[in-house]
């Protein structure tokens, strides 16, 4: 195609980049890296060395591994290759990651390196006009080789769990020398978790930034740091002699911008990957805050603001990659709720042995075995300005007198690269201790921004669930003695609000609102775009074509005990659907309007019950189902609040998926059915007990009689009738000829705190499942497994 039909095409100056097959031993791998273009070939090898023994070179799987880790660095090249050919033994779930990372830094990188001011370009590409297109990879991306049938362990196989067994309460730490690792550090160790610093890094420079930090770990814990290195940096500027519109004098241009990379941090993170499976770990941290997770727009074109690697978005993808490939492991950031500042400030005051490993300098030099700070670059000034307004002396991070007063006066006169209410919060509060050598119009004005120094909860940027559940009560209450509180993001206003930890002791005292219910799981949905009833016509049109799976909550009206309300099973269907919605990544499932009759018949003694025929509520999904299928819905997902339901809702799914050949599938929490019946102390408790009543509690406790709690647990004459014997037989009954009070079960038992965790595990599994079907077209949901 010509460049002036597409002026895009100008960058697509390599005809082929051809990586692998990768050559392994036991402890370093190497990826061989060809680049075809003007009918010359040239070759390098990008290289990994690990400190212990972490690869089988005979065995498939650790090739498999070795290939992944090879592939990173050409994923920041789709924009200027016509082909990338990846050679290794990559599987549907691989070449799925690869395919989506290629294009997402393409779109990422045209926006980024050539529609904004970049210094390292030149000639024409400097003028690139802003085009949107649903597709920005040059490259059509070929995998000539297979993996092996039956070679690697799939998600789900016994084979799977002994190839890669973990421990949760094993965490890594990515590690890099700067502020946000040698937190990540601290915070887990004193939660008392096995902590590993996996320190990975490039040749050249880039070491000196990690340097102190991992002597100073090796010392302190030589069995948990590991450093493993690469040649990365070499082949990211090898290539740069490929690509004639980057300056030829690239080398010699100050700036705290590469000229064309940004998928890094995964060539880092799949480097570390190996230390993890051979020690047994199952968490991953990243040490990424609050503003790292960005969806903008420049001129009409959607992105992530070449943060994408640094985003929720980012550590949601891999773990849901690592789950499709059977790896237990999870991938996250203690710090989503932080600022950068409060970042600087909680590791000042609370690990100041850490702060003095610190070297966040990319132009670091070492003098007496010791790495130091340039004291002149942008991420220099930042890090004073911030250790000088939290009350804290620069020196302890390497910095002269002299450095000091040089950044601060830069800092006056250029600014930092943070976000704005950031910038303007650092200035007021290094205006108050009369430290900025000049004005503050650089960094936006002094201005007082409270929040900077808070816990920030946003549902896009920072939700809880951005850290693990058994995490957060202890992370929370160790952040909040440092930051001034926690706040909630409503619209565009921050309002104070109670973690999921709760506050510091003494701001729960002073606390005299109603509690949030429950206080681990948001009240507060946010936008409802994810709402089908609450859009028009043309709303509903557009979300239709950004998704294809629709949650549908069905419930009943019907007894529930003297103690519950009737409605219970429909409110909670509809309010797991909604939570699921709101947790999830965009873009959200839609959640369809609540049916909220059932199949009630066998409570019809008790005043309240509306029941309808299993037929009739049969029909009624089938017919919703197939309306939806008209709309593009490829994934109908019914949840179902009311067990009596579950044969007319299983008929419905068979139906729909026999004539819509679209996926269906039933579920009402029963993937956490063995997790929720291990929090809940009663056997038989299936109706109005322990479990209903606690999830209750934690959702409506002003709708919960609690002077009327009595408990009505079913006993039967056979293990074949006992509801919780896995023995049991399905069998109806009418409830009356059982229970007196409608009750099955014991709802003296239940609290809030069961129900919160309950909901917990119940939204948890749910949005992970969600997940998995976003990234599954249908025919890999019915792929075969090998």
């Amino acid at each position: 195609m010509l460049v002036d039909e597409d002026p895009l095409a100008q960058l697509a100056v390599i005809d082929r980049l051809e990586i692998g097959p990768v050559r392994l031993r036991v402890d370093r791998l190497a990826m061989p890296y060809r680049v075809h273009a003007a009918g010359k070939v040239a070759e390098t090898d990008l290289l990994y060395r690990w400190e212990q023994k972490v690869f089988d070179p005979e065995d498939e799987s650790s090739r498999q591994l070795a290939s992944l880790i090879g592939a990173q660095v050409a994923l920041n090249y789709g924009l200027f290759c016509h082909e990338l050919v990846l050679h290794g033994p990559f599987d549907p779930a691989d070449r799925t990651l690869l395919a989506k990372m290629v294009e997402n830094t393409a779109r990422e990188i045209y926006v980024k390196k050539f529609l904004e001011p970049n210094p390292f370009i030149t000639g024409a590409a400097r003028r690139l006009p802003a085009i949107r297109r649903k597709s920005y990879t040059r490259a059509r991306l070929s995998f000539p080789d297979v993996a092996p049938s039956g070679q690697r362990p799939r998600s789900g196989d016994d084979s799977a769990r002994s190839w890669w067994t973990a421990d949760p309460s094993r965490i890594a730490v990515l590690s890099s020398g700067g502020k946000d690792s040698l937190l990540s550090y601290g915070l887990l160790r004193e939660m008392g978790l096995e902590t590993h610093s996996v320190f990975v890094n490039e040749s050249g420079r880039h070491w000196f930034t990690a340097r102190n930090a991992y002597r100073y770990l090796r010392g302190e814990a030589p069995g948990t740091t590991s450093r493993v290195w690469t040649s990365s940096d070499r082949v990211f500027s090898w290539m740069l002699r490929h690509l004639p519109f980057v300056r030829r004098d690239h080398s010699r241009i100050r700036s705290d911008e590469y000229p064309i990379r940004l998928w890094t941090v995964a060539v880092f993170l799949f480097g570390a990957l190996p230390v993890l499976r051979a020690r047994g770990i199952g968490r991953i941290v990243i040490g990424d805050e609050y503003d790292t997770t960005r969806r903008v727009r420049r001129q009409g074109i959607a992105h992530y603001d070449g943060l994408y690697d640094q985003s929720r978005y980012f550590d949601e993808a891999l773990t849901r990659y690592y789950r499709r490939k059977g790896w237990p492991l999870e991938q996250f950031s203690l710090l989503r709720q932080m600022s950068e500042l409060l970042i600087q400030k909680t590791l000042a005051g609370r690990y100041p042995r850490l702060l003095r490993q610190q070297v966040s300098c990319h132009a670091a030099h070492i003098e007496n075995e010791r790495t130091l700070p340039c004291g002149r670059c942008e991420k220099c000034r930042r890090i004073v300005g911030m250790l000088i307004a939290v009350g804290s002396d620069p020196e302890r991070c390497g910095y002269t007198s002299e450095q000091t007063r040089t950044c601060l006066e830069e800092l006056a006169r250029r600014g930092v690269l943070q976000e704005s209410s950031g910038a303007q919060q650092l200035a007021w509060m290094l205006s108050r201790r009369g430290a900025l050598a000049g004005g503050t119009e650089a960094l936006g004005g002094a201005r007082e921004n409270a929040e900077i120094l808070k816990l920030r909860f946003d549902r896009q940027a920072s939700p809880p669930e951005t850290v693990p559940a058994d995490l957060r009560e202890p992370l929370f209450d160790i952040l909040l003695e440092h930051a001034d509180g926690a706040v909630e993001k409503k619209g565009r206003s921050w309002s104070p609000h109670r973690p999921p930890s709760g506050l510091a002791q003494t701001e729960r005292a002073s606390d005299t609102s109603a509690p949030e219910s429950p206080s681990s799981i948001s009240q507060h949905a946010g936008p409802t775009s994810f709402v089908l009833g609450e859009l028009t016509w043309p709303q509903a049109r557009s979300r239709f074509g950004e998704t294809d799976i629709v949650l549908l909550p069905v419930g009943a009206i019907e007894q529930h005990g003297p103690h519950l309300p009737l409605d219970i099973d429909g409110w909670d269907a509809e309010y797991l659907c909604r939570e699921v919605a709101t947790r999830c990544t965009d873009p959200k499932p839609l959640v369809l309007p609540l049916i909220p009759f059932g199949v009630s018949y066998h409570h019809d003694d008790f005043a309240g019950t509306l029941s309808v025929g299993p037929d009739t509520l049969a029909q009624f999904v089938y017919e919703v189902g197939m309306a939806a299928a008209k709309h593009g819905v490829t994934k109908f997902v019914i949840i179902n609040g009311h067990g009596g339901n579950a044969p007319a809702l299983q008929l419905a799914a068979q139906k729909i998926n026999r004539d819509a050949r679209i996926f269906t599938c039933v579920d009402s929490g029963e993937t956490s059915d063995r997790e929720i019946n291990a929090i809940a102390e009663t056997r038989n408790d299936v109706h109005a007990g322990e479990i209903e009543t606690s999830t209750a509690l934690a959702t409506r406790p002003h709708l919960v009689d609690e002077s009327l709690l009595e408990s009505s647990v079913p006993k039967f004459s056979s293990r074949y009738l006992e509801f919780s014997s896995a023995s049991s037989v399905e069998w109806y009954e009418h409830t009356a000829r059982i229970s007196d009070s409608g009750v099955l079960g014991d709802p003296t038992k239940a609290s809030r705190a069961k129900g919160e965790r309950m909901w917990e595990l119940m939204t948890g599994h749910l949005v992970r499942f969600i997940e998995t079907l976003k990234d599954l077209s249908l025919d890999e949901i019915v792929e075969h497994r090998h």
